[in-house]
């Protein structure tokens, strides 16, 4: 099981003026380590604190501590049945540690999990994260153990009321993991033209790559970096240039331009966009340049494993 759980482990927090923008402070550094020992000693003096409890779980949860995450959601969930989000956090947690179990544990938790997405919409008919769980784990469960792309379009077709773009997101979803290219860009394009946000056309983007349809990809990526003018697709068009060796002097100058402009808040680290160009001089057959990008990527990051053999490679040129 591969499915992928939107978990909402930030909720708004109103324990207290005091711990409450302490805990907010830790959260937002991603201290969550300090998090849960503020927590737990609040909660020693308020066992009753439904919103300390469920911050506790989401700083397990931040930790990929699932066991700590699931008992925290449970008690959660036997003090308020009636809340959806308790019970979609709850399944959200126990989907998380059956990823990381054995298959046979795997099993075991397949019904508890259904169970808690599904009272989490039934007790909330707009609750759009566990529609979109329950779309990706019909899809992706073996039909044996209850899997169903006819449940998956069910929910999809749920959402689609909720939420147009998440409709044809999650059909597009459903249609590209059921190997059915064609239909899953049919809904992608639709969500760009409804929504148009940047996770629209990321995920046309990923279609294109996988269908091994690089120039389509690139294309798509410009169309976002117009409408976004987001300096990371600039890196994210090198990206491309670089794996499929396709637009070698589009995909330098964008990865120029990313260096350029480049601050922390653009994500991917500069060693990277060093280690793209190289890639792309390797396909001009620029040894020279490839040598002086790599060596770059390395001076940034001497154990960069990616760099260290790709080094390798150019001196063999």
């Amino acid at each position: 099981m591969k499915y992928i759980f939107l978990f909402l482990l930030v909720p708004c927090i109103t324990i207290g003026q005091s711990i409450g923008n302490e805990v907010e402070q830790l959260f937002q550094k991603k201290e969550y380590v300090k998090a849960v020992t503020i927590l737990k000693s609040h909660i020693n003096s308020n066992p009753q604190d439904i919103e300390a409890l469920e911050l506790l779980g989401d700083a397990y949860g931040h930790q990929e501590k699932w066991d700590d995450a699931i008992t925290q959601y449970k008690l959660l969930v036997q003090k308020d049945n009636a809340n959806a989000n308790f019970h979609y956090k709850y399944g959200g947690s126990l989907g998380m540690k059956a990823l990381s179990a054995n298959k046979f544990k795997a099993l075991t938790l397949i019904g508890d999990i259904k169970e808690e997405f599904h009272a989490a919409v039934n007790l909330d008919p707009n609750h759009i994260e566990a529609r979109w769980a329950l779309v990706e784990l019909y899809m992706q469960l073996p039909g044996i153990v209850g899997g169903s792309k006819k449940k998956s379009l069910q929910f999809a077709e749920e959402l689609q009321v909720i939420s147009p773009v998440d409709g044809y997101l999650a059909k597009g979803y459903i249609f590209e993991y059921d190997d059915k290219p064609q239909l899953a860009k049919k809904n992608y394009i639709k969500a760009i033209e409804i929504g148009g946000s940047l996770t629209c056309f990321e995920k046309l983007t990923n279609l294109y790559k996988n269908e091994n349809q690089p120039q389509k990809a690139i294309q798509n990526i410009e169309k976002a970096r117009d409408k976004f003018q987001r300096n990371a697709l600039h890196y994210q068009i090198g990206k491309v240039s670089a794996d499929y060796n396709v637009q070698l002097d589009k995909g330098e100058k964008c990865l120029k331009t990313y260096i350029e402009n480049y601050t922390v808040k653009d994500g991917v680290p500069l060693q990277w966009a060093y280690y793209r160009l190289a890639q792309i001089f390797k396909h001009k057959n620029d040894k020279k340049s490839a040598l002086i990008w790599i060596d770059k990527a390395l001076a940034f990051n001497s154990d960069f494993d990616f760099a260290l053999n790709f080094r390798s490679q150019v001196l063999e040129m």
